[in-house]
């Protein structure tokens, strides 16, 4: 039936690309409005057809369902290059705005955009699937035994043997310099496409989805990240001197970059599993929310059912009942699935899913509101015209849930939801601001990096040859970290790092990381919230919930900054809301760095 509705789709495209396109003639307005809403149709059912397909690859991962996968992201891939370049017919047509931003929207669909010739879209989707499948299914020997990420990132959230975080991060980063030449290929696929497209190359394209010329894009988030550079910089500076009074100079100097494999997790992107080893002096929290989560019997269907509870105070509409009989949220015993989070909109109505190995943890407290907020989000612009069913752009849609996790991992609301049985005071703001900023702060300049470095593939300035080099600098240069040994001439660090085979941009990540603050801002003082902003929570908040659905249900309809001030009133995107939010421990940090060489 899906492809019954895709060839009568693509006889009404003909019908509207003809016979003015057969004779030479100029398009008119008219063709490009009925160009576009045939388009709609044929990606609203190639794009179920392709999410089902991925869903069972993802939770049966076996060569048929990879190849079943590979074949549908390939014709979809195929049908949308097409289109993209069918809409270019129509440059220079004066149109009216809906019309013009959804040709827009067309040529920006394919995040890896194929060539326009035969055997270049199952080629590409082909490599997507394989590099995406290679890291789901990696695995090195450890202790004598095969284990998969899970296990490793039990090892490095736990252990505090410099050795043992030395091998087990060293064996992930084993699994992927077999993904080199395949990427390699899929990069060389992906700017063919693109420049078919008239972008310079995949990078441009990808900068290209902000409302904003590519360069520009580029300049924006160097400027926001000079927001939250010196705020970083105290942080590691903090880190550093903890990690040198724990494991001496002969594993981390107290000057210079810091040893990757030993801030408590596998891409150093996040630090708070070593609190332990950096709280302050006597700053030890009067409560473990892991603890917490055990003590009153949580399990993992618990934890999505108290995110759930979140939104539903809001004001939003329960999940549908198919949500808890199709998500996958506690891994199985018996197949291979892709662990990695994720949220899922399988038809673009109602068939909304989450897909996550969760654990019962305070991460993964925070992680289910994260991904239900994807939901909402797809639930809330269902209405809109398909090439309108989006984030108003990528950073939005990360940024909604984790502005819930903001409120989630307040204590003000594990107290609401019956978690704690008071509110610590205000001597347990550092140890709490200092746990957000291991995570939040720290997390930043990896949010900003991955993309940087691929842009840099994607336009030649890096090669093959040089990945594993231009990795490495780029972290040290935005991070200050190191590996914890000399790498392998074979290494391809960024394949160790889903979201490289995975080919899904990085930079909404660092742009959600400053918007999730600017929503948080902008909720609390619609609530009327006088405290410090890092004890605010907006559980129950239903005036709070309306206001937040109606800019989430304009979907990509118009340029971001509008959609952005239909809730916070401000049209920029803003760090200044992060500095609000950890100023107490900035200056905490300020006094705790005295005498200490900063910087690597």
């Amino acid at each position: 039936m899906k492809w019954q509705l895709l060839a009568a789709a693509a006889a009404a495209v003909l019908l509207a690309t003809g016979p003015a396109a057969a004779q030479g003639a100029q398009p008119t307005a008219a063709e490009a409005k009925a160009f576009v809403e045939a388009a709609e149709t044929q990606l609203a059912a190639a794009g179920e057809y392709a999410a089902r397909a991925a869903w069972v690859r993802a939770n049966f991962i076996t060569e048929d369902t990879q190849w079943l996968d590979s074949r549908a992201a390939a014709e979809g891939a195929q049908l949308v290059t097409k289109l993209a370049l069918q809409a270019a017919r129509f440059n220079g047509v004066v149109v009216d705005g809906v019309t013009a931003r959804k040709l827009k929207l067309l040529k920006l669909y394919l995040t890896l955009p194929p060539a326009e010739r035969p055997g270049a879209a199952a080629e590409l989707a082909f490599l997507s699937t394989k590099l995406n499948s290679t890291y789901s299914t990696g695995k090195f020997a450890y202790k004598g035994k095969p284990i998969t990420l899970n296990d490793a990132e039990d090892v490095m959230r736990l252990s505090r043997d410099p050795a043992e975080l030395k091998a087990v991060w060293e064996g992930w980063h084993s699994i992927s310099p077999v993904m080199r030449p395949d990427y390699a290929r899929l990069v060389t696929l992906a700017n063919e496409g693109s420049k078919g497209l008239g972008f310079a190359d995949t990078g441009a394209l990808w900068r290209s989805n902000y409302d904003m010329e590519p360069d520009a894009f580029a300049a924006e988030t160097d400027r926001l990240w000079k927001q939250v550079e010196p705020f970083y910089r105290n942080l590691h500076c903090y880190v550093r001197a903890k990690l040198n009074a724990k494991y001496g100079d002969a594993v981390q100097a107290r000057t210079g970059p810091i040893r990757a494999d030993l801030l408590g997790n596998m891409w150093a992107q996040q630090w708070g599993h070593i609190y332990d080893v950096v709280q302050p002096t006597g700053g030890t929290a009067s409560y473990s929310l892991d603890k917490q989560l055990t003590v009153q019997g949580y399990d993992a269907v618990k934890m999505v059912k108290t995110g759930e509870k979140f939104y539903s105070s809001l004001g939003f509409a329960p999940l549908p009942e198919t949500f808890w009989r199709r998500s996958l949220i506690v891994r199985p015993q018996d197949r291979e699935v892709v662990c990695h989070a994720s949220a899922w909109d399988v038809d673009s109505k109602d068939d909304i899913r989450i897909k996550m190995c969760t654990k019962v943890t305070g991460e993964d407290f925070a992680t289910v509101h994260h991904e239900l907020g994807h939901n909402y989000y797809q639930r809330a612009y269902k209405n809109q015209p398909t090439l309108f069913r989006g984030a108003a752009n990528d950073g939005f849609h990360e940024a909604i849930g984790d502005f819930a996790a903001l409120s989630a991992t307040t204590p003000t609301y594990l107290q609401q939801v019956g978690l704690l049985q008071s509110v610590p005071g205000a001597e347990e703001d550092i140890p709490f601001l200092l746990k957000m900023a291991l995570d939040k702060i720290a997390f930043l300049p990896f949010g900003l990096l991955v993309d940087r470095w691929r842009w840099q593939v994607f336009s030649g300035q890096v090669t093959p040859e040089t990945y594993n080099d231009a990795w490495w600098k780029l972290r040290t240069q935005y991070q200050g970290i190191v590996p914890p040994g000399r790498r392998p001439a074979d290494a391809f660090d960024p394949g160790a790092k889903y979201h490289v085979p995975g080919n899904t941009p990085y930079t909404r990540y660092f742009l959600a990381h400053i918007y999730q603050f600017q929503f948080h801002r902008a909720a609390c003082k619609q609530a009327g919230w006088k405290g410090p902003l890092h004890r605010c929570s907006v559980y129950g908040q239903k005036e709070v919930g309306a206001k937040f659905n109606a800019m989430m249900e304009l979907g990509q309809s118009q340029p971001w900054p509008q959609t952005l001030a239909t809730f916070t009133g401000e049209t920029r995107t803003d760090a200044s809301a992060v500095a609000a939010y950890f100023h107490p421990l900035d200056k905490w940090l300020t006094v705790q760095n005295k005498g200490q060489r900063c910087g690597w």
